[in-house]
């Protein structure tokens, strides 16, 4: 089977190999500028600094600087600098990042006061889930009222679409004028940047469910709240909570601005007085962590949404399983309509 294929997903061994090379070719294009010379080296840095007197061991220059400086000592008959190829110190190599993944959990800040770097992710997360989640329980509603009803549609989203242009961070001023300098602005900006566009987004998903699943309820005698919450609902959640996986990333990447309105705090205050104290290996690091976190969050929603809607292709696991035996009227009976009408277009 070839590997590009119009419309038609991969074999799982070659999905394997392809998600396994999305991570590897970078991390192998990191090492050869990293541990290559001839790729990307610009700096030197000095081992010996020779007759010169104003370079010290250890000290990087550039290769140009490096060079004029040499060509003067051999000039005047002096020792000439020595040294080797290097990347800048805002380069750090892989092995050096992984390191500090681990010993940045364990160094001490350099300030009493200053926060650890666990305690500074602890703050990030909660000023993004606090974000989200007050994004999520107004609009993940108003984006399935606004994609079932008219009402709601011509009310709400002609002025969310004019908002959805204004960058979030241009209402920090007005967020810690309104909510003073500590978190509240930060969770602000966190919920004026996915709100909007979460509400946009979730109600053009409900718009494109499958009118078939109405019009079989319709004949069966659903009607209004009925058709609501047994056919919409059941219908749009497995693409709603995509949609929500996807926009959760959005409020991570407003994080690093709306850390910085207010006074400074989190993972974003860690990386900045890192880079300030040329540490960028804990730079790195902690830019590191906040993927995987991001990842992990990521594909454990993922799992969730597999177990929770099983009548879309998901498979309930045992724990789901013993959750479904103890609320076996609930948790199906939403769904009829739903799973009869899939069941006769699959026979079909």
């Amino acid at each position: 089977m070839s590997w590009f294929v119009i419309q038609k997903d991969l074999p799982p061994r070659k999905r394997a190999v392809l998600i396994l090379l999305s991570f590897v070719l970078p991390i192998v294009l990191w090492s050869l500028v990293s541990y290559v010379p001839v790729v990307w080296h610009p700096m030197m840095e000095v081992t010996d600094p020779g007759d010169s007197p104003y370079l010290e061991q250890g000290q990087l220059i550039k290769r140009d600087i490096f060079d004029q400086e040499n060509k003067r000592l051999l000039e005047n008959g002096d020792a000439p600098i020595a040294g080797f190829r290097a990347n800048p110190v805002y380069l750090p190599a892989p092995h050096e990042v992984l390191v500090a993944v681990y010993t940045a959990f364990k160094t001490p800040p350099r300030r009493p006061s200053e926060p650890w770097l666990h305690q500074s992710l602890a703050h990030s997360i909660r000023v993004v889930f606090y974000g989200f989640f007050l994004s999520s329980v107004i609009g993940v509603p108003l984006g399935i009222f606004c994609g079932v009803f008219s009402f709601f549609s011509k009310l709400f989203e002609p002025f969310f679409e004019f908002f959805r242009y204004m960058p979030a961070p241009v209402f920090g001023a007005l967020a810690v004028a309104i909510l003073g300098i500590n978190d509240g602005p930060k969770i602000a900006i966190i919920f004026i940047g996915t709100f909007f566009q979460q509400v946009l987004v979730i109600a053009n998903t409900t718009r494109q469910m499958d009118p078939s699943l109405l019009e079989a309820a319709q004949t069966l005698g659903a009607k209004g709240p009925t058709l609501l919450r047994k056919v919409v609902l059941p219908a749009v959640a497995p693409t709603v909570f995509l949609d929500m996986r996807i926009l959760l990333g959005w409020a991570w990447t407003y994080l690093i601005v709306a850390e910085v309105i207010g006074t400074s705090t989190g993972i974003t205050w860690f990386i900045t007085q890192q880079a300030k104290y040329l540490v960028y290996e804990n730079v790195y690091a902690a830019i590191l962590l906040i993927g995987v976190i991001g990842l992990g969050t990521d594909m454990l929603l993922a799992w969730l949404g597999r177990n929770l809607f099983v009548w879309s292709g998901g498979k309930r696991g045992p724990f789901f399983q013993f959750l479904h035996e103890l609320v076996t009227g609930p948790w199906d009976e939403p769904f009829t309509f739903v799973q009869k009408r899939r069941e006769r277009n699959a026979c079909n």
